[in-house]
């Protein structure tokens, strides 16, 4: 497992990382979510020594990445998708790791067709494509067959189709038992491919939970309605205790009943209804009402680092 120990960085007085605590356990895959600023690049930096911490520590099953002798044996990672100089053709980036790490030359030749890349083996990199990087920087941290990898932002880049290839890629890898942690922007396809949930805001730990449960903790479901008669309607439902609130496209939203229930105070009133469907709390809305804003700079609601449901 990754074990994150009270890790702080600072820049001067500028505090990139602020005191995180938290562990990522093998057999699932744990997203790492937070606002642009919010520390986590610095964070998956400092797991792989790129970066010394101000203080604190990161253990990679109970060692600090640096001892590793063969690391991508052990860990794997996709940080910046252009890293490769350019001038090296992709067979032999791979090649040049597999040699360094002690890895069978026969592996190079795997990955590339795990991840696609077989019939541009002979390429040099500096024509590639973003998307093509990225399934680049999978092979190398593929390569070792290592027990714990660290995605940042790993579907920058990929068409639709590879996004739904990496995201079966990575639970795989996970069910295989290994240890799998990734960073996304992405809400809807953390949604899709994370069971667990890290988040931070301004270097603090917001949450640190399943993604159920920070969806049911941070955002509400309700009824949308749309009707002709929206004042009728909304009569209609408060005298019946229903609370009820207007949606960004002018519908009704009903908080604390189901859809059928509507309809039938919707009938038995002669109000006429052109839709109605419950709206289920998503991610995104969740992460934006614990976020505060896009910049992180006003986090709130339950999990706060400073105490709550999930903080730890």
């Amino acid at each position: 497992m990754i074990e994150v120990e009270a890790l702080t960085k600072q820049y001067g007085r500028t505090v990139a990382v602020d005191g995180l605590s938290f562990t990522v356990e093998p057999g699932r895959v744990t997203g790492f979510l937070g606002p642009n600023g919010a520390g986590k690049s610095t964070t998956m930096r400092m797991m792989l020594a790129l970066d010394r911490p101000t203080s604190g520590r990161v253990l990679i099953d109970g060692r600090p990445y640096a001892t590793f002798a063969e690391p991508l044996r052990r860990v794997g990672a996709v940080l910046e998708a252009r890293s490769v100089h350019g001038g090296r053709r992709c067979r032999d980036h791979l090649l040049w790791l597999a040699r360094t790490n002690r890895i069978p030359v026969s592996r190079v030749d795997e990955v590339l067709d795990q991840v696609g890349l077989a019939d541009v083996a002979g390429r040099r990199v500096k024509g590639f494509s973003l998307g093509m990087h990225q399934r680049l920087g999978l092979a190398a941290a593929l390569l070792g067959d290592p027990p714990v990898l660290l995605l940042d932002e790993p579907v920058n880049g990929l068409d639709p189709e590879g996004i739904v290839w990496l995201r079966n890629l990575v639970r795989r890898l996970a069910a295989e038992g290994r240890t799998v942690f990734v960073s996304s922007h992405l809400m809807s396809e953390m949604a899709q491919t994370a069971e667990h949930l890290v988040v931070i805001g301004r270097g603090r730990l917001l949450a640190d939970t399943t993604v159920a449960r920070f969806i049911a903790a941070n955002s509400t479901s309700y009824v949308r309605i749309a009707t002709p008669d929206p004042a009728r309607l909304r009569e209609v439902l408060a005298a019946q205790g229903v609370a009820v609130s207007d949606t960004e496209d002018g519908a009704l939203a009903a908080h604390g009943v189901d859809p059928a229930r509507v309809g039938e105070l919707a009938a038995a009133h002669g109000v006429v209804v052109h839709e109605i469907g419950r709206r289920s709390a998503s991610l995104e809305e969740a992460f934006v009402r614990m976020t505060g804003d896009p910049a992180g700079q006003t986090p709130s609601g339950p999990g706060r680092s400073e105490g709550g449901e999930f903080g730890r």
